[in-house]
């Protein structure tokens, strides 16, 4: 049976990969941060060399919402850049022949807003509130084309989800993005009986989120083909909704009945950030889950994990 290592394994996507059931196919590899530490470039090298995975699936890194990035650009950047220099340049040294690495769309210049397509990276300047996170995904991409036009022979892939949301999401409004925020806010609302909630700005910004099962579906099937895959690929629905938006259908699965407030003072990131999904079009796949359905998952998931 093939070897996969999977880095980020107890993180939200690395999660949700080791529990699908498609991750069977293969002998799963998904050491803990305490087991390998992907900053210290030495022990990454001698436990590649040991175990030798035929595959690699890149999900690590620290992550975290508008606040989080804001708070900590430093960390954002530094820690993920060594992250993903380490694993690129080990994982050629240990002559991996496929590698799927997970970007982010915040790797988009910040003006475009929508049908943002895979060529017009690095055409323009980044959204501010992450652009430390977005450089060092920026560089682990273009580390993995380099090392693909140096050798042929790689089968080196970078998938960029759009937001993700599901099941072992941070929840934490310090570090959680806008999905598993909203979840947090109006539970709590409920619970507490609190009439209002707040939205930061006007609740007109738009996003594109994907439930985080349908991800671990395509990383599985690129992994059992990566040669039909361009080398850099959007994933996501190909749709977005307003913030406002989010806040209500998150109310009505909640069943929370309040009205909402806005503090128009706070930042709200890009405007909108719509992927354009041309090229997953083509490779023939589509999510499956719907966003009612898949907050409904969630909340489900956020409800068994309260004290």
């Amino acid at each position: 049976m093939a070897r996969l290592f999977v880095t980020g394994g107890n993180g939200m996507v690395g999660r949700n990969l080791r529990a699908h059931p498609g991750i069977a196919a293969w002998e799963l590899l998904a050491p803990s941060r305490a087991e390998l530490d992907l900053c210290d470039d030495r022990a990454l090298r001698d436990w590649l060399a040991r175990h030798r995975p035929d595959a690699v699936v890149h999900a690590a890194g620290v992550v975290g919402g508008i606040q989080a990035n804001m708070a900590e650009p430093v960390r954002f950047l530094a820690e993920n850049a060594r992250i993903g220099l380490n694993l690129v340049t080990a994982c050629r040294e240990a002559g991996v022949p496929v590698l799927i690495n997970l970007s982010s769309s915040c790797v988009y210049p910040r003006e475009l807003g929508r049908d943002l397509s895979e060529e017009q990276i690095l055409t323009g300047a980044l959204e501010p509130t992450n652009e430390g996170y977005a450089l060092a995904k920026i560089l682990a991409m273009r580390l993995v084309d380099y090392a693909c036009r140096e050798d042929r022979g790689l089968q080196w892939r970078t998938l960029i989800p759009c937001n993700l949301y599901g099941p072992h999401d941070k929840f934490d409004p310090r570090q959680s993005h806008l999905l598993p925020a909203i979840i947090h806010k109006i539970h709590r609302a409920r619970v507490e009986g609190h009439e209002t909630v707040e939205i930061w700005g006007d609740g007109t910004a738009r996003r594109e989120f994907m439930y985080v099962g349908d991800l671990a579906e395509a990383i599985l099937r690129a992994l059992a083909d990566p040669s039909v895959l361009p080398p850099v690929m959007n994933v996501g629905p190909g749709d977005d909704h307003a913030i406002a938006d989010y806040y209500r259908i998150v109310a009505e699965v909640i069943g929370w009945q309040g009205r909402f407030t806005h503090d128009l003072g706070k930042p709200v990131g890009m405007r909108r950030k719509l992927l354009s999904v041309a090229r997953q079009a083509e490779w023939g796949w589509a999510p499956r889950t719907g966003l009612r359905e898949g907050i409904a998952a969630t909340y489900a998931w956020y409800l068994e994990q309260q004290p």
